[in-house]
């Protein structure tokens, strides 16, 4: 293993060249904190799926032991999140900077399901989110001003959403039966 580069407190963020790197020469174990319809769909390989929805950091450092883990989801904020968690006293954290967006930006490749719904789950939410908004602000105008009830909930749970990192919503399509991916690999 080689000397970390940050002081063992700190949360540190690996570019994807550094990952990498890192994974060209056997020292790190990839960890994806996505939901597990978002790895089957598309994912960095070699990486094992730990939705932060049910993250057990205990349960991962019994499996990694001594090895270096590097978290990353879709932008980073997910996975942030998953390293601090995994965070104990005597060692520093890694999360992908950018996540697998970052990682697709610098060029580098990722594994896609041949079965992988052609559009994502995040903009089937934002599909979804935005018809009930003005579904419920059209029929609030025009036949009940009771229908602005709908735009209400939908705002605050884009709220909560926004607040927490989780968006029920999302989860919710990600089980839907055409987002379910063919052959799916963890």
């Amino acid at each position: 293993m080689i000397a970390n580069p940050a002081p063992k407190d700190t949360l540190v963020d690996v570019t994807p060249q550094l990952l990498a790197d890192w994974m060209s020469r056997g020292e790190v174990s990839v960890v994806d904190v996505r939901e597990d319809f978002e790895h089957a769909a598309e994912r960095i390989t070699p990486s094992a799926n730990e939705p932060l929805s049910a993250f057990e950091p205990r349960r991962l450092h019994d499996r990694q032991g001594e090895r270096r883990v590097v978290f990353y989801c879709r932008t980073g904020r997910r996975s942030a999140e998953a390293a601090r968690r995994y965070r104990t006293a005597d060692e520093p954290v890694f999360h992908l900077a950018g996540g697998i967006e970052g990682w697709k930006s610098a060029g580098m490749s990722v594994e896609r399901a041949p079965g992988a719904p052609r559009i994502d789950v995040l903009r089937q939410t934002h599909m979804t989110i935005g018809t009930l908004v003005l579904t419920g602000t059209l029929l609030g105008a025009f036949v009940s001003p009771w229908f602005l009830i709908v735009s209400g909930i939908m705002g605050a749970g884009l709220l909560v959403a926004g607040a927490s990192g989780t968006c029920g919503m999302a989860m919710l399509i990600g089980k839907m039966p055409w987002n379910r991916v063919r052959g799916r690999a963890t």
